[in-house]
This record gives structure tokens, sequence and C-alpha cells, in this order.
């Protein structure tokens, strides 16, 4: 419940004074940019906008391969997928007790490494 004076009372579609100013200010800042759009001599139509966007878009980077007998834990938290702090920590720890691994499958005696977190990543796990 909001502390805004009620304008409008229709069963639950209560519209109160921040939810007016707040649509009032939305739109006022979308004419503002439509304007510096048309002032800057850019189309405002759906189309151009979109192509507009798709041209200056960043390029989606592509998953970094990890080298999984090599890589820190904070580089294979950072890269693999379900993979926090504690799953890489233990990672490594495998990895030093136990040598490098011999095979992406074998990630899987890893505590807390299931298939289902080897198959998100397995595109991305090299060994070197």
């Amino acid at each position: 419940m909001t502390n805004s004076p009620v304008l409008y009372h229709h069963s639950r579609n209560a519209l109160t004074v921040r939810d007016i100013l707040s649509f009032t200010y939305r739109r006022a800042v979308a004419a503002a940019v439509v304007a510096l759009l048309l002032a800057a001599g850019l189309s405002v139509t759906p189309a151009a906008l979109a192509q507009e966007a798709a041209a200056t878009a960043a390029p989606v980077a592509a998953a970094a391969k990890v080298n999984i007998n090599t890589a820190d834990a904070q580089t294979l938290a950072a890269n693999l997928k379900g993979v926090g702090e504690s799953r890489a920590a233990e990672i490594v720890r495998y990895r030093e007790s136990f040598g490098a691994f011999d095979s992406v499958e074998e990630l899987v005696e890893v505590k807390g490494i299931g298939s289902s977190t080897l198959d998100m990543n397995r595109d991305v796990i090299i060994l070197e």
C-alpha cells in the first residue's frame, strides 16, 4: 500500500498521484528522446530504430575456452555455467590432489559437479 492519495479507485485498480506522475515523466522522457533523434536527422520509425539498434549493438562475445588443467578458481567460476567460487575451488583442489584431468568426463568426480553441469560447459572446456 502506498501513502500517495488515491485519485481513482475501482476495485483493485487504484490510481495514485505517484502512478500518474511516473507515467507522465516516462512519456516526457520518451518525447524528449524522439525530439533529439529528429533534431539529429535520424529516423524514428520502428524499422529504423531496430536497424540502428542492430548496427550499434555490441557483438556477443563467444564463450571463452577454459583449460581446466591450468585455470585458477576465479577463472573457472567466471567462465563455467553453474560453477561458483566454492565449486571452482573444489575443481582446483581435485586437480592438485589427483593431477591433471585426463578427460572432460573426469570433471564429474569433483564434489558438487554433476553431469548436467558438465553438459552445460562441455563446449567451453579444454584440456591441455
